[in-house]
């Protein structure tokens, strides 16, 4: 094991919702790390147009280096690494990473996200990677569901989950159709609804081929059907095993269930972003960071600027309460 790195925070994860609170910690003076594994859900984005403050939209690589590069511009040092190890060590956290570099830190941010399950297209993770890109397959309705409009869309996932996420995509396209993924037979309330929203339910394809402009599915009876845009329903895996191992609470999907101030229910261990149970989206990462951030600052102790030659005056009357919360104007307001 290497020597030990005292910090006031540990940032594990660097996508949206990390890089957000290490740019607050940075500003508010804090000593913090970043360890992160280079594995951001966000990477997968060809182009967001959903994310505030870029009209013509932003890659997702290119969001993430704006952010880290904002973070590193006040000072937050990034490591790459995936952190094997997080217990808890003389009042806050002692972390290891899988290279043997350690952190103690008073408090943790815990934004390792999530990973979608992927659909099994024809030509495996390549043929994946390009159809993502050339957006045949598509990851996030409430993201993206608006550049899919009027296009040919199906939905990829259990028969029941695919229904529910076909139906809202009818709000961008007349043209949506489900894929089951399992050969299960759908129960009539899932039959029902799929009817009510004018929703074709398919067999189960055979394949699933990202071919030059389209997404075409095989049957078994070799009959095929091409679709501009693939929605998977899959799931996927919630990056909190650090948290759960120390008792956190998770949901069904074991997305960490957190208070107001997005602490879990373990003291100074904080979530935020997808691996948070809330609505996965960028914006909301980075509220979630900025209440975090801002809630574990104003719990460190306190880190006022003073001259060098200042002494404590003794003969004050006065009494400086221990904390502050800037969670409200009134509490920064002039005595």
């Amino acid at each position: 094991m290497s020597a030990v790195t005292d910090v006031d925070v540990l940032i594990i994860g660097a996508g949206p919702a990390g890089l957000t609170a290490a740019t607050y910690l940075a500003r508010f003076h804090r000593r913090i790390a970043v360890v992160d594994a280079g594995q951001s859900r966000a990477r997968w984005i060809p182009t967001s147009h959903n994310c505030p403050g870029f009209p013509f939209g932003v890659a997702g690589t290119a969001l993430l280096e704006k952010l880290r590069l904002q973070a590193e511009r006040y000072g937050a040092p990034i490591t790459r690494g995936r952190i094997a190890t997080l217990a808890r060590n003389d009042g806050g956290f002692l972390a290891a990473d899988e290279a043997g570099h350690q952190w103690q830190a008073f408090f943790v941010l815990l934004a390792t996200g999530i990973v979608d399950r992927m659909p099994p297209l024809v030509g495996g993770m390549p043929a994946l990677e390009t159809a993502i890109a050339d957006n045949q397959v598509r990851l996030c309705a409430v993201c993206d569901g608006y550049e899919a409009s009027d296009e040919r869309i199906a939905v990829y996932g259990p028969v029941a989950e695919a229904v529910k996420h076909a139906a809202f995509l009818r709000t961008f396209s007349r043209s949506v159709t489900v894929l089951p993924s399992t050969p299960e037979e759908a129960p009539a309330a899932t039959v029902e609804c799929a009817r009510a929203a004018r929703i074709p339910l398919l067999p189960m394809p055979t394949t699933l081929e990202h071919r030059d402009s389209v997404l075409r599915t095989t049957f078994a009876d070799g009959s095929t059907r091409d679709f501009d845009t693939l929605y998977p329903v899959l799931g996927a895996d919630a990056q909190s095993s650090l948290a759960l191992d120390l008792g956190a609470l998770g949901d069904d999907c074991d997305e960490l269930i957190v208070d107001d101030e997005m602490q879990t229910q373990v003291d100074g261990l904080y979530a935020i972003g997808d691996i948070v149970s809330a609505l996965n989206q960028i914006s909301v990462a980075m509220g979630h960071a900025a209440i975090a951030a801002t809630k574990i600052h104003n719990r460190l102790p306190s880190n006022w600027r003073e001259h060098e030659d200042t002494q404590p005056d003794s003969a004050a009357s006065v009494t400086v309460p221990a904390q502050v919360d800037a969670g409200s104007n009134a509490d920064l307001a002039a005595p």
